[in-house]
């Protein structure tokens, strides 16, 4: 069992309303030093797969065909093994 920790992002030339609107709000809130918000989407999948390279091969699937947009975003893969309990 592997673990796939998906970051998925708008493209840097797509416009991010939900950032800019936090931008803004946190200028109101006095955080003036922030100087750009991109917000975006963090996915965790459970996969049951034989290896790490497998697991990576069935997140990318899952990217590709459903999770990310690939026209306006992009996104990242992180494949770790969960420690047993």
């Amino acid at each position: 069992m592997y673990k796939a920790n998906v970051n998925i992002t708008l493209r840097k030339s797509i416009l991010d309303p939900k950032g800019k609107a936090a931008h803004h709000a946190l200028h109101n809130l006095g955080l003036n030093s922030v100087e750009g918000v991109r917000i975006g989407k963090f996915i965790e999948l459970d996969i049951d797969a034989e290896s790490e390279k497998e697991a990576l091969v069935i997140a990318e699937n899952a990217c590709t065909q459903l999770l990310a947009n690939e026209v306006m975003e992009d996104y990242e893969i992180e494949i770790t093994k969960p420690v047993t309990e």
